[in-house]
Formats: C-alpha cells, structure tokens, sequence
C-alpha cells in the first residue's frame, strides 16, 4: 500500500485561477489537485487533496493525518497568519509538514511576514507557484521512502 499525504489548502484557495491571477495563478483548485495527485503517482504516494474555508476543518483533517498519513502538504491561506490553533494542531502530531504558499509572502504585506505554520513545519516552500507543491511532494516522499516502484503494487 502506497503511503498516504495530504494536501491541505485553507481559506480562498477554492477561489485559485479567479482570484488575483497575477499573484496566484490561473490554474483552478481542481487542476491543482489533479496535478498533486499525478506527482503522487509518479513517486509512489497516495495523494488525498482537501480544501476548507473554516479553521477547525483544517484542525480536524491535521489531526487525521495524525493517525492515518504519512505527510502533509499545507497551505493555510490566511490561516497561516493568524492560526494559534493550526500551529497547535500540527506540534500535537508527528507528520512531517511542508508548508507551501503560491506567492512570495516576504514580498507582500507586512502581516503575512510571520507564519505560525513554520516554526512546526518540517519545510518551507514560498513563491514558487504550483510547482511548490510539486517539490513538497516530492521531498515528502523521499523522507517517508516512498518510491516509484511502490505505485506500481
């Protein structure tokens, strides 16, 4: 069985190829995700992609991944800034983290300079677009050992 990550957007990434084009993209939420789970194929792990307006979603599928994954790839929108309860729940489990964001936060407002995802994330990716999920996956899967032989068992 192929090891299972999740891939945890917060709030507005369902609004993802609408929204802000020039700073995140014209790529939709859904073609995200399909592209997530084809790199998850491509290294051997099983990709379940999950998106939340609300908080404690994202709190409750963190606490999932606790008990039944391997990783996780997050990226709590606005979450990320605000979050004590996100932080908590990510320090209460023992998944390597990746935490992604489309734009470069250092390069915007001021309040999205601080992160209370990062001090509990096993890595940051920022500003590199979709292609950061990609690079996500891809390090997750060789810190749990999955391979691309596994996706053919």
């Amino acid at each position: 069985m192929k090891p299972v990550v999740f891939v945890l957007n917060g709030p507005n990434l369902n609004l993802l190829g609408s929204r802000e084009p020039a700073v995140y993209g014209s790529l939709t939420l859904e073609d995200l995700e399909a592209r997530a789970r084809d790199v998850g194929h491509e290294v051997g792990l099983t990709v379940d992609c999950r998106q939340s307006n609300h908080e404690g979603a994202l709190v409750d599928w963190i606490q999932e991944a606790g008990r039944s994954a391997q990783g996780i790839v997050l990226n709590a929108g606005a979450f990320t800034h605000t979050s004590v309860a996100i932080h908590d729940a990510l320090r209460s489990v023992a998944t390597p983290t990746i935490e992604v964001h489309l734009s470069n936060v250092h390069a915007r407002e001021s309040f999205r300079h601080h992160s209370y995802v990062s001090a509990v994330a096993a890595g940051i990716i920022i500003g590199l677009g979709v292609d950061g999920y990609d690079f996500a996956l891809r390090a997750l899967a060789r810190r749990i050992g999955a391979t691309a032989s596994s996706a053919l068992a």
